[in-house]
């Protein structure tokens, strides 16, 4: 039986890379006493064959990685026992194989050894010398490479007689195409508290104590940890640095050019080869007859290819004159560059800005203040360290450094005060009792170490500390009882024959809900209702402290004429089909396997891993 070429083709590429891929690195030697790892019916899986495909899984990770990879990490990545699978699933179609009697012959093996790259000589052909010193360097036997390469050719055969002829029925097809892509026209209205009529009744204490009572996991409080902590930040010293105003007039200097900036102008640059195509570009842009635009998509380019952004006149050498001469929205040119002649289009104006000494010494002196406490608070990190080493309560900290003592009560989630800083919540976290203090950095530069005085274990609000939350919800409960109360009597008058419109309520139509459909104003809910509705019905959804009638009006079918259903389509096909080729080998596979039987040797394992370590 002969293996189709598609088949061939991914044989010679598998095998050539794995003599490729042994051969470059070199091969190990699981040479033991011991032979096999394990047996599959009357297929042995070799240590040598389970040592090369563990290694050549390790080998495809580093790639990845772009680092060498450890045994210790190749396990925690779960590779021996991925690459044990494999060949025992291998182990097992071999089997199955030589028991149907399906093999592949001399003539077809010898034309797949031909074909393979790595074993061909200078002259493109097959050569034996190169492929015997292939299969050296990978530590393998040509016999037993070309046992390998019938099996792997068989068992490819044997999966593509398992998995083909499995198309699907269009039915199958079409009953998920259907679910995916059938539409919806609906027919909605909104139901607000403007419609509500009526008096209205307040709870009473009672009311709202015995919803705090019967809800009471909605106010509790989360487990809380009372730290204390002392901490430096540059803000906090700000005013405690001292800077020479000469200092500030020399940086004011250094950075005139951020403070005084030019007059500039945002062009378009359209260079041409020599001075005559840009003076033909020029003269029919003057005469009307294209625009500066049409010259650009002649030239091949878009308007992004030819933006210079915005420039000083001192940028644009030779043409700066002209182009600073001109207003926003002139064509100037051919004007001469580096680049040679070039037309420019003038897109706007940006006035010279000029920030006096005055106006922008306030900017530096903060910005050279903070740059100055934060090496001041850096330089504090390791006498702190020192202190807390020699024994240093967090208060004695705060009485002999500038560190500030404070607490908090933090519970997870909260953004207040130094809780507010990224890193802090993730330490406070992990912060346990008896834990010794040590300094951590803050992401402004700061410093803080803290301590846990005390673990508060979750516990109910006190009902007055929450009341007004309470009151919100009992009140919120009661809007939306009376809108579906006003709602049922639409729904009622509607079911009666009467109309949106009739109703007084403002109506709009969805043509053509699909599933995923988002529509503005609605929650999730509102689609997913419509899908479960009978053409006529009418029902409702909350949304918003308001209430969705929502009538269906008619159930309509995909639309084969959108492309993008005709791509689903062709797309569900397609995995559809995959996935249930992918079932039936893996079942196939999984009947082989236990018929077969399959006996691991654990002690031949360990043997072999001991060559990685």
């Amino acid at each position: 039986m002969a293996a189709s070429k598609g088949s061939k083709v991914a044989i010679w590429i598998l095998m050539g890379l794995l003599i490729l891929g042994l051969g470059g690195f070199g091969a190990t030697n699981f040479s033991s006493t011991v032979r096999s790892v394990g047996s599959v019916g009357d297929q042995d899986i070799s240590t040598m064959e389970y040592g090369r495909a563990l290694q050549e899984e390790m080998r495809a990770i580093e790639s990845q990685m772009g680092q060498s990879l450890s045994f210790e990490q190749a396990q925690a990545f779960g590779l021996p026992g991925r690459t044990l699978s494999r060949l025992v699933a291998d182990a097992s179609l071999d089997n199955e194989a030589e028991r149907i009697g399906l093999s592949v012959g001399d003539e077809i093996l010898g034309q797949q050894l031909q074909n393979i790259p790595a074993f061909r000589g200078i002259d493109g052909n097959f050569d034996r010398e190169t492929y015997s010193f292939a299969l050296d360097r990978a530590g393998m036997s040509e016999t037993e490479f070309e046992n390998s390469l019938r099996d792997e050719t068989a068992r490819t055969l044997l999966q593509g007689a398992v998995v083909s002829g499995k198309a699907l029925p269009d039915s199958y097809i079409d009953t998920m195409l259907t679910y995916l892509a059938e539409r919806r026209r609906v027919t909605w209205a909104r139901v607000s508290s403007d419609e509500i009529t009526g008096p209205t009744f307040d709870p009473s204490e009672e009311d709202l104590r015995t919803l705090y009572e019967n809800e009471i996991d909605r106010f509790t409080l989360p487990e809380r940890k009372i730290i204390t902590y002392a901490w430096l930040t540059p803000e906090m010293i700000l005013d405690d640095v001292e800077l020479d105003p000469a200092l500030i007039e020399e940086e004011y200097e250094a950075r005139s050019a951020d403070f005084n900036k030019p007059e500039r102008r945002l062009v378009e640059r359209l260079v041409y080869a020599n001075d005559d195509a840009a003076q033909e570009a020029a003269t029919r842009l003057e005469k009307g007859e294209v625009g500066f635009e049409d010259l650009v998509l002649e030239r091949g380019l878009v308007l992004a290819d030819i933006d210079m952004g915005d420039v000083t006149q001192s940028q644009l050498g030779e043409a700066g004159e002209a182009v600073f001469a001109a207003e926003s929205g002139d064509v100037v040119g051919p004007e001469q560059t580096n680049l040679g002649p070039a037309l420019f289009r003038i897109n706007g104006i940006l006035s010279a800005e000029v920030t006096p000494l005055e106006d922008a010494q306030a900017m530096i002196r903060e910005e050279l203040a903070f740059d100055r406490a934060s090496r001041r608070v850096s330089a504090e990190a390791e006498p702190v360290e020192d202190l807390l080493a020699a024994g240093a309560t967090l208060e004695e900290l705060a009485q002999e450094t500038d560190m500030q003592l404070d607490s908090v009560e933090w519970a997870e989630g909260q953004t207040e005060g130094i809780a507010s800083y990224e890193g802090f919540e993730a330490a406070a976290k992990a912060l346990q009792e008896g834990d010794f203090p040590e300094v951590m950095q803050l992401t402004d530069g700061g410093i803080f170490a803290m301590r846990l005085d005390e673990v508060i274990a979750p516990e109910p609000a006190p009902f007055d500390d929450v009341r007004d939350r309470v009151l919100n919800i009992w009140e919120t409960r009661r809007n939306m009882e009376r809108l579906n109360a006003v709602a049922d009597d639409y729904i009622a008058k509607l079911g009666e024959a009467a109309d949106f419109a009739s109703l007084g309520l403002e109506a709009q139509t969805e043509e053509a809900l699909i599933r995923d459909s988002d529509v503005l104003g609605t929650p999730p809910e509102f689609v997913t209702r419509a899908f479960q509705m009978q053409p006529g019905e009418i029902s409702k959804v909350d949304a918003f402290g308001s209430v969705l009638i929502l009538k269906l009006d008619e159930i309509l079918p995909p639309n084969l004429e959108d492309p993008d259903t005709a791509a689903l389509r062709d797309n569900l096909q397609q995995r559809l089909s995959t996935s249930v080729s992918q079932d039936i080998y893996r079942a196939f596979a999984e009947d082989a396997r236990t018929r077969a039987g399959v006996d691991i040797d654990q002690t031949a394992i360990n043997a072999v891993h001991a060559n990685f370590q």
